[in-house]
């Protein structure tokens, strides 16, 4: 009986498991070609431009600040004045776009999953996945995603390909590996999420965060930072998102650092900060779950 039981427990904790499992996805490639994403060489492997890229995590991160605006005090101290004055222009803006609405005088206090709906048209959140025994997945939960859209972030410490993983990457399913050999943690448990607040904590200058922390909270301040949950494509679901990566621009705002769901493992690293996005394929409607490619062949 208990031998059983804890059969029944290990079956059930592989079906979770299996959706990540590398071996297991590869061995199964020549039954699932849906779950396969072909590009002809690795400087094509871009859904949209950089500059697309960019422009909507500027445009979602900037929003995050002005809806925050209060508690930016610290921050906007040691910006340039020119800097400043656009930011309250953009309060007094959204203030009085607001306060018709409202009839108040007060700032509406905006959760992160409302500022992206009120942002981009949606919302996404972590919710129960509809492949039977593969524990979380991601939602689309309001509004319309519209094909090329950035819809989500995968977060974690990035390391490059000489630095040490081992002792996180036992028993770890949320190891992403980039297309030149970088890796990105992305579990929020155990040895990866102490390896990532330390990091975090390392690199902060004053009141300025290089990276977002709140991703392994249930507190997200970041909402696109659930990318690591997104689950992969089956022969009866097909993928409707895409990784792609994109490295962070020197010029990057430094107030919207605080954002960015990924920090280097080295500090004293010369390359860019490297993110994976996660891109709409299709039009994605609301209460559609979200599915990726796990796996890229480059002809």
């Amino acid at each position: 009986m208990l031998f059983r039981t804890l059969l029944r427990v290990l079956r059930q904790r592989w079906h979770r498991y299996k959706y990540r499992f590398v071996p297991w996805i590869a061995l199964n490639l020549s039954q699932n070609r849906r779950t396969l994403r072909y590009v002809p060489e690795d400087s094509k492997d871009k859904i949209i431009p950089d500059e697309d890229v960019l422009g909507t995590l500027l445009k979602v991160f900037q929003a995050l600040f002005i809806s925050n605006f209060s508690r930016q005090t610290d921050i906007l101290l040691l910006l340039p004045e020119a800097i400043k004055s656009k930011y309250r222009d953009l309060l007094v803006t959204h203030q009085r776009t607001e306060q018709p609405r409202y009839n108040t005088q007060q700032q509406k206090i905006y959760k992160p999953g409302e500022v992206l709906f009120n942002t981009l048209g949606f919302s996404i959140s972590r919710e129960t996945s509809s492949l039977i025994s593969a524990g979380k997945g991601v939602f689309v939960t309001k509004g319309f995603v519209p094909k090329g859209t950035v819809v989500s972030m995968y977060p974690g410490t990035v390391y490059q390909k000489h630095e040490p993983i081992f002792f996180q990457s036992i028993g770890n399913p949320f190891i992403f590996r980039c297309l030149d050999g970088m890796l990105i943690d992305g579990n929020d448990k155990g040895i990866s999420k102490v390896v990532y607040r330390s990091c975090n904590g390392r690199d902060q200058l004053g009141p300025f965060k290089m990276s977002d922390s709140t991703w392994l909270t249930s507190e997200v301040q970041n909402p696109l930072a659930v990318g690591q949950y997104v689950n992969n494509c089956s022969n009866d679901k097909e993928a409707n998102v895409c990784y792609q990566e994109f490295d962070v621009p020197e010029l990057f705002p430094l107030e919207f650092k605080q954002y960015l769901p990924n920090i280097m493992y080295s500090h004293d690293t010369q390359s860019p900060l490297r993110c994976v996005v996660l891109v709409a394929l299709r039009d994605i409607q609301q209460g559609e779950e979200l599915f990726s490619n796990y796996y890229t062949i480059i002809n």
